[in-house]
């Protein structure tokens, strides 16, 4: 049996009753190539640049610039986090560092506190190390192709060509998140998108379907119409629990709608089970200052300052071997959980009382004031519990939240 659209669904070419169809994209008298599917006015290129156009965004930062600088700082942070998150995180960035040189320049612990709470901190430390490495070695500029773009630290594929395509119009195709899924959706593509076999598949299909520039008297504003219009698409039509198919341009050609699988694709990812993770947080107090620790450079939080910690619960162990005298008992605080992409922490923080300011010096910590907490490089959760220390408070108390 053939689906029947759903009711209310208006398919390309269509208008609601009352409402005139919306005009057409600047392209829409240039000549249409050979259609990708039989049921298809256009190809499904044309279709998303002329979306795009008329629907698409327009007033995000970093659009309307072809700065390889800006596109590629934006799409590092927007790396698994959502534009509102990014939004004041690259403002602030590039107040500070309004170029690539600046950046390649700046200490790296400026980097991560100005970073800390963006979440997925390699980003940050390969952030530095590309900078670095186009200022050493590029002479402060980009690489021009996708192909020595993606030879940079912390730039995949899928970013590299985002930048490409953004900044010099070249066609490369792009695979982040959302565009897996329009793409999934739309060619009935199952399976779990990140194993091999299937992501393969997608990237041939996101090949495929790039624009023909010679049929656009701009190519370069033809590729960013595109690359920004599946963006676009996955971020607010093709979302992942309510995709809006009524106003999506691929409707006529989509397989997903077709067969009325719009939630089944695409398929489920193979997790495995989430770990679970005990840890004891000092929190090690002498009149203003603050005990902090830096963290290796890899690992959960990898080179930002947090609390020494303590696996064991042996509090009294823990501060001698750090040179500490507590003066009176640690008090224990509410506990927390942070949960990380591949396990949950369970934190419980203990306050303590330093009665003097000895330490062995080994460089790993430091005595900061609480001035100076706020603009300090601490991962989201302690800085909640040190500049907000009212949200928690004592262990019978029932403000531990999650963060």
């Amino acid at each position: 049996m053939t689906p029947q659209p759903r009711p209310g669904l208006v398919l390309q070419g269509e208008a609601e009753e009352g409402r005139p169809l919306s005009p057409p994209g600047p392209d829409a008298t240039a000549p249409s190539p050979e259609p990708a599917y039989p049921a298809g006015r256009t190809g499904v290129a044309e279709r998303v640049i002329a979306w795009q156009r008329s629907h698409g965004r327009h007033s995000l930062p970093w659009q309307g610039t072809r700065d390889p600088y800006r596109i590629w700082l934006s799409e590092i942070m927007l790396q698994q986090t959502q534009v509102s998150t990014v939004l004041p995180y690259y403002q602030r960035f590039l107040e500070r560092f309004p170029t690539v040189a600046d950046l390649a320049a700046a200490p790296v612990g400026e980097i991560m506190a100005l970073w800390a709470g963006l979440g997925y901190y390699t980003r940050a430390r390969n952030l530095h190390g590309c900078a670095q490495r186009i200022v050493a070695e590029h002479g402060g500029r980009f690489p021009a192709s996708a192909e020595a773009l993606a030879t940079l630290p912390g730039i995949g594929r899928s970013t590299a060509a985002a930048v490409a395509a953004f900044a010099y119009g070249e066609r490369a195709a792009i695979l982040d998140g959302n565009v897996r899924r329009v793409l999934a959706r739309h060619h009935g593509v199952d399976g779990d998108p990140a194993s091999p076999g299937v992501l393969r598949r997608l990237w041939e299909v996101a090949e495929a379907e790039l624009p023909d520039l010679s049929r656009h008297n701009d190519g370069h504003a033809a590729m960013t119409a595109y690359t920004q219009g599946l963006m676009d698409l996955g971020a607010t039509v093709c979302t992942r629990g309510m995709p809006a198919c009524e106003r999506c341009p691929l409707t006529d050609s989509c397989v997903a709608l077709r067969e009325a699988r719009q939630l089944e694709l695409p398929g489920k990812r193979r997790r495995k089970a989430a770990g679970e993770r005990q840890v004891h947080l000092l929190w090690i107090r002498h009149q203003d200052h603050t005990l902090l620790e830096q963290r290796p450079p890899r690992g959960i939080w990898g080179g930002l300052l947090s609390l020494p910690e303590c696996d064991d619960g042996d509090i009294a162990a823990a501060c001698r071997r750090l040179g500490i005298e507590p003066d009176g008992e640690p008090e224990p605080l509410a506990p927390f959980q942070h949960v990380f992409t591949h396990f949950r922490l369970h934190a419980t923080p203990w306050r303590i009382q330093a009665g003097r300011l000895a330490l062995a010096e080994d460089g790993r910590h430091q005595w900061l004031e609480a001035s100076a907490l706020n603009d300090a490089a601490l991962p989201a959760p302690i800085r909640k519990l040190l500049v907000e220390p009212p949200l928690f408070r004592g262990a019978g108390g029932d403000d531990g939240r999650s963060s």
